[in-house]
């Protein structure tokens, strides 16, 4: 049977669903077709199930792309502020977590209940367990899914990313873009652990657990929880173990304290969790006893470089950095400057967020821009 309607989202995450919510509000006969049994499966898994909705801080400089000036407009146009109205319309209470990281007092479900709620008002059909079989576009588009066959003149794809496979994320945004000649942007894991060299394995796994509070950076770029968006392979990573800290400063400096590995293990012991503190001290030992010596071992802690073997994959990636080259959309509408009617919005689009709402925020705005145009 085939149905038509004003306009066909592909996807039913953060990014589709607002889209359709918008769409649906200026009157649109929206679609959203669904590939798994349920929409928002990734915003039921977020901020460990109470979903870091937005950012309070969120700019355009917490976002990497290939274009850096790309999401500035759809971040003017529907900000955190738009989004936090939307979530107290609906009662769902909330609190900043820490650096403007907002949550659910209660589920992430409270989110997808109120992204459904928003999509009823408006008008907009959602339809679960349909994949996407073929795409074709002559004078509108053309979706044959596993069950039935949709018609529009706008077609959204908001299929997201490659991370997290076994939430249903495929590579159809991606192919969908090759089929109409868009350009796309390497992909990569991002947000996502990086695994140790063997020879780092073999110094350090046993301490798994330990936990300390560092700077890791990869060129100019210092944050641990972002640095696997801008590592490279065969780069290697720079960790601070000791912020702020010189502990080697009492040892140079006293004639009292006695200067033996125990003693520096000790000093160490009072920045670094105990077993971490030793094993540096035991693997890196100072080369001679004396004040140069002692300071070259200090600035080797805040200078630590390691090469990581790899990173975790899609599997642990909480995002997919790269995709749809943004010189290929507009802007302010999402819309491809090459085929009239195609939208790409969200995770499938080469704009990757910082950990703490970011993509979230992302997807609201770019679905919000979309939505207002189709």
């Amino acid at each position: 049977m085939t149905h038509d309607f004003d306009v066909i989202i592909l996807g039913g995450g953060a990014a589709g669903l607002m889209c359709a919510i918008e769409a649906g509000k200026r009157g649109r006969r929206v679609a959203v077709l669904e590939r798994a049994g349920r929409i928002g499966k990734k915003i039921l898994i977020s901020g460990g199930g109470r979903c870091n909705f937005t950012n309070l801080d969120c700019q355009a400089e917490n976002f990497i792309s290939a274009n850096p000036h790309f999401a500035k407009s759809a971040l003017a146009a529907y900000t955190p502020a738009d989004f936090i109205g939307l979530v107290e319309k609906h009662s769902i209470a909330y609190h900043e977590k820490t650096l403007g990281q907002l949550f659910c007092d209660g589920s992430a479900q409270q989110i997808v209940s109120m992204l459904e709620s928003e999509c009823r008002e408006a008008g907009v059909q959602i339809l679960t367990n349909l994949g996407v079989e073929n795409v074709a576009h002559k004078d509108r588009f053309h979706v044959v899914s596993t069950k039935d066959e949709f018609r529009a003149p706008a077609l959204v794809v908001a299929t997201g990313g490659l991370s997290i496979p076994k939430m249903g994320a495929t590579s159809l945004g991606y192919d969908l873009a090759r089929q109409f000649k868009l350009r796309i942007n390497d992909t990569q894991p991002a947000l996502v652990p990086l695994l140790l060299n063997a020879q780092d394995r073999k110094n350090y796994c046993d301490l798994t657990g330990v936990s300390a509070e560092v700077v890791a950076s990869v060129g100019k770029q210092r944050a641990i929880l972002q640095i696997s968006t801008y590592w490279k392979p065969s780069t290697w990573v720079s960790i601070d173990l000791a912020p702020g800290h010189d502990f080697t400063a009492p040892i140079r400096n006293s004639n009292v304290v006695c200067r033996d590995l125990p003693a520096l293990k000790n000093a160490l012991r009072g920045t670094l969790p105990q077993r971490l503190a030793d094993r540096w001290v035991d693997l890196h030992p100072p080369a001679a006893w004396t004040n140069y010596a002692l300071a070259a071992f200090d600035r080797q802690t805040h200078n630590w470089t390691i090469t990581p073997e790899a990173t975790d994959g899609y599997d642990k990636a909480e995002v997919t950095a790269g995709g749809v080259d943004t010189d290929e959309l507009s802007a302010k509408t999402m819309e491809s400057r090459k085929i009239p009617g195609l939208y790409f919005i969200g995770e499938v689009v080469d704009v990757t967020g910082h950990l703490g709402g970011f993509n979230f925020q992302w997807a609201w705005a770019s679905g919000f821009c979309a939505g207002r145009s189709v």
